[in-house]
């Protein structure tokens, strides 16, 4: 028997805000890690846990990532992609949670996980300029959904109570 196919799930933020000054601009946060291929550009994002909601990992992943609270007001959508990793040649398929919502300011006393190297605020004009920078296309297609106003409720959302349950529990 072949073995299940299985893609990472993974929860991703997007939190804009108003460029401060007289251009007045949206801005959005990413973060610039470090990978295999380099510095790259990235929404804060990470995977889901075990025992985790997607809302709750991606509050996670923007705290770990950004050393700022993420309060995710809605989903702007879920993202099936392939990346193939040009450091090892291996295959990851993704399916990518895309929260939108609001943070707080930066706790300066948390440090950022690694490997991330900063936290930094771009447009989207400054965003689609740095396209060779992204991790994955999914950093501007998230971004560019969440500006056009994509939004499903966050009770659209569902995490059944078995997730939580240290016993699993059969449909």
């Amino acid at each position: 028997m072949a073995a299940r196919w299985k893609p990472s799930v993974t929860v991703a933020a997007i939190a804009s805000r108003r460029r401060p000054g007289a251009d007045a601009l949206d801005e959005y946060l990413l973060v610039e890690e470090e990978t295999p291929e380099g510095l790259r550009l990235n929404n804060p994002a990470g995977h889901l846990d075990e025992g985790e909601s997607p809302a709750e990992g991606v509050v996670r992943e923007a705290l770990e990532e950004t050393a700022r609270a993420f309060v995710p007001e809605r989903l702007v959508g879920v993202y099936l992609s392939r990346f193939r990793r040009p450091a090892t040649g291996e295959d990851v398929t993704y399916l990518r949670f895309a929260f939108a919502g609001t943070v707080g300011d930066a706790d300066p006393a948390r440090p950022l996980d690694t490997p991330i190297v900063r936290t930094l605020w771009m447009t989207l004009d400054e965003l689609r300029a740095s396209r060779a920078r992204h991790r994955s296309s999914l950093v501007l297609r998230s971004i560019e959904d969440a500006a056009a106003g994509c939004a499903i409720p966050l009770e659209r959302v569902v995490t059944e109570p078995s997730v939580y349950s240290p016993e699993v529990k059969r449909p």
